[in-house]
């Protein structure tokens, strides 16, 4: 992955560029993104600009980037087990997938990298073993004698004891070691370990930006244009929209199913019954598939407030379920409750993330939200 292949981003590229131009190098950064901005390619990107230019044998150095081979550049990513590795699993066991991962997707998510090693329905988190791994890894010298680079992809997922472990590391690194830790949640990381990074903001993707990608690709141009308008600023959600219909169409189901139940339910026990089996058929899905979803429910909820206060310009979403409109949704959802919702929905995401009970945390949601669709602005 070149800087010139990275999507947008410009001056960013090249305030990254200027710093290793000018040998102002931070020893730890963090690239915080939503999923499709393109903090990975762009972590990946500044790793083989800071290593190749420092090569004497540039060449070699970038033929090794090509295969993400290169001595001095390391990854650490979340994984879990799985039918390959059955106990204790550590990134390094699946190097081969990650390489192949990184190098196909660069702007996937970690849902796709959990399809790819087959554990969507699990946890997938940056272990002590990965931590140990880390340090024994950057304790050694670098291979061409120059800078090492550890790129931490999803370092949120890094559990408290992994995180304590590289807290003096990160800190206090050997002589040109930098680490890159790359997160859609800033917050979630431990708060030592933010502290000691350099922070990195990078915007979603404009529209004409991912439009011109998918041109590129071979999309018509209106296709193009309408697939960048729905995707929020992340080339990820423009792919998938592109290449998976059913999955957005499945949601938008799941959705419409749950806030017409909702609705109906204040004041009708019958309802409640359907709230309920909602709860049960979402809670047989995976975990990943779970959050992804009510991370979607944030998102139409967004869109529909949006929408209410006659922010038209900015509204994405075209639901395409019949008997189903936007506009007739959006007068429910306004400034006196969707703080409340999105911190519901938000609490919800946390206690699947911790393995609270599926269907006790989705129908306890959805209680909430029958009253919350009920209030008034």
């Amino acid at each position: 992955m070149l800087f010139s292949e990275i999507l947008g981003l410009d001056h960013i590229k090249k305030h990254l560029t200027t710093s290793i131009d000018s040998g102002r190098i931070p020893h730890a950064q963090l690239f915080v993104g939503k999923n499709g901005s393109g903090t990975l390619p762009t972590a990946i990107a500044y790793a083989r600009y800071l290593l190749c230019n420092d090569s004497d044998r540039k060449e070699a150095c970038n033929l090794a980037f090509n295969k993400l081979a290169h001595p001095d550049l390391h990854f650490t990513y979340p994984v879990a087990n799985n039918d390959k590795v059955k106990k204790n699993a550590a990134a390094e066991d699946f190097t081969a997938e990650w390489r192949e991962f990184a190098l196909s997707f660069p702007y996937g998510s970690v849902f796709d990298w959990y399809q790819t090693l087959g554990i969507e329905n699990k946890q997938g988190n940056i272990s002590v073993r990965d931590a140990q791994n880390i340090l024994k890894t950057l304790s050694l010298k670098s291979y061409e004698g120059g800078y090492k680079v550890m790129i931490i992809w999803e370092a949120d997922k890094l559990n408290t004891s992994a995180s304590n472990k590289l807290l003096k590391l990160i800190e206090e690194p050997p002589e040109k070691t930098i680490f890159i830790l790359v997160t859609e949640n800033e917050e979630q990381i431990l708060q030592t370990i933010r502290s000691r990074c350099q922070a990195l903001h990078f915007p979603p993707l404009g529209e004409s930006v991912i439009a011109k990608a998918l041109e590129e690709k071979g999309v018509a141009s209106a296709e193009a244009i309408k697939i960048a308008h729905k995707s929020d600023g992340s080339y990820t959600l423009a792919l998938h929209m592109l290449e998976h219909h059913e999955s957005e169409d499945l949601f938008e189901s799941w959705f419409i199913t749950w806030v017409r139940s909702a609705f109906r339910a204040k004041g009708n026990k019958a309802a409640i019954k359907d709230i309920l089996q909602w709860s049960e058929d979402i809670a047989a899905t995976g975990r990943e598939t779970q959050k992804k979803f009510l991370h979607y429910c944030l998102d139409f909820f967004r869109q529909a407030l949006l929408y209410n206060y006659n922010s038209q310009s900015l509204v994405y979403l075209e639901p395409e379920t019949p008997g189903f409109e936007l506009k007739k949704f959006a007068p429910f959802i306004h400034s006196n409750n969707i703080l409340q919702i999105t911190e519901e929905v938000e609490k919800a995401i946390y206690h699947i993330e911790r393995n609270v009970n599926s269907k006790i945390t989705l129908a306890d949601l959805s209680i909430k939200l029958t009253r919350l669709l009920h209030q008034k602005e």
